[in-house]
């Protein structure tokens, strides 16, 4: 049976975990836990010039540089392509009464990195992985009554998320190719970033692709952006919202259209069901991070969502939970892991003509044939 012990959800004496903040986060009874709601208190803006406002960043070890045991001999590291992953909420204590959280909150930034920079980010590792530490909106504002307080929170987050995002391409990216990746409220803020800077803005040609998980995808969002229709398919965007086959919360009935969906195990949108053979691995044990579980669910899309069946372990059908946001990106890991390298090589395919520029160890595609007048001391080209 299902238990809840320690802030973790767990299943079958320890043989499932899944980290219970993000079970917190998507879950519209919240609403009626919090006893109060109070104005939003003014906090410090982060200075993403100092490494200790990114939980992951090239340039200090961190979380998400772990790859589990059985997949480090097949790692590739590729340095020639950033992630910009935006987490997701960990800002959760009913008794916390902060519309924002405080980027110098160590207990929420331990909570941070030893949850969703662990088990998530890191199924990007391959590439050079950037994501900052931001004023996270407290989960009350996806279900306050005080919308306008809540709007204000979102609109703080993403102010850094922006400053974040403006401070890595003046210092970090070079020209290199963009991936952005987000679950929950990273996918709200995602959504406006994409929007901002790539949906016919300048980083248009430079984005490989954006996995968006965990919120609704609408349909009439972005004007030039659409999303993955196969596995190759660049300067596009993918998004799931994973729950039990034949569970479909209210609040997903009332959106009308349905919100675009991928299947991360076939990279289509199609409805047909793909079986769990198709599943590369799953990392889900929050206790055992080495753990890759093979075939651990399958995947239907069903209009606006994924559904999954029971998981594939001993004693899987006792598994009450209908939601499994908390497993969006874990339950796909190596189907993630895989597809990342896959778009990129395509991107790369497509993108042959391009001057190729190198500094140090680094490779990278340039966009522009011509190298910005900033780069030209530090860089050598060469013809691809």
């Amino acid at each position: 049976m299902a238990h809840k012990t320690s802030g973790r959800l767990f299943f079958n004496s320890s043989l499932l975990f899944i980290p219970s903040f993000f079970v917190v986060s998507c879950s519209p009874a919240y609403s009626y836990r919090v006893s109060a709601e109070r104005a939003p208190r003014d906090t410090v803006a982060p200075d993403y010039g100092n490494l200790k406002y990114w939980a992951a960043n090239p340039d200090k070890t961190d979380p998400s540089d772990k790859v589990p045991l059985p997949l480090q001999a097949e790692t590739l590291k590729d340095t020639s392509v950033d992630v910009f992953f935006l987490h997701p909420t960990t800002l959760t204590s009913s008794q916390d009464d902060r519309w924002n959280a405080d980027v110098d909150d160590e207990k929420i930034n331990e909570k941070t990195d030893s949850t969703t920079i662990l088990f998530q980010a890191s199924a990007f590792n391959e590439c050079r992985l950037f994501a900052p530490r931001y004023r996270q909106a407290h989960v009350r504002a996806y279900f306050a009554a005080d919308t306008l307080a809540a709007q204000k929170a979102f609109d703080l987050a993403y102010t850094d998320i922006r400053n974040a995002f403006r401070y890595y391409l003046d210092h970090y990216n070079h020209g290199r190719p963009i991936i952005i990746a987000s679950h929950s409220q990273g996918t709200t803020h995602a959504l406006r970033l994409l929007k901002e800077f790539f949906d016919e803005g300048p980083l248009r040609n430079r984005l490989v692709a954006a996995y968006i998980i965990g919120m609704s995808l609408p349909r009439s969002y972005f004007s030039s952006l659409s999303p993955c229709t196969d596995s190759t398919k660049t300067g596009c965007f993918v998004g799931w919202r994973t729950f039990l086959e034949g569970y479909e919360p209210e609040y997903i009935q009332k959106e009308n259209p349905p919100s675009y969906v991928v299947n991360p195990l076939t990279w289509t949108m199609t409805e047909e069901s793909a079986p769990r053979r198709l599943n590369l691995g799953s990392v889900v044990d929050t206790k055992n991070f080495n753990k890759v579980r093979y075939g651990l669910v399958d995947a239907q899309i069903h209009e606006g969502v994924l559904w999954i069946h029971h998981l594939h372990v001993l004693g899987g059908f006792l598994y009450r939970e209908k939601n499994f946001h908390p497993g969006d990106i874990n339950l796909f890991y190596m189907n993630i892991r895989g597809n990342v390298r896959t778009r990129i090589r395509n991107y790369r395919q497509k993108s042959a003509g391009h001057m190729v520029y190198t500094t140090g160890d680094d490779l990278f595609i340039h966009a522009d044939k011509t190298p910005r007048a900033s780069e030209t001391d530090s860089l050598r080209a060469g013809n691809r």
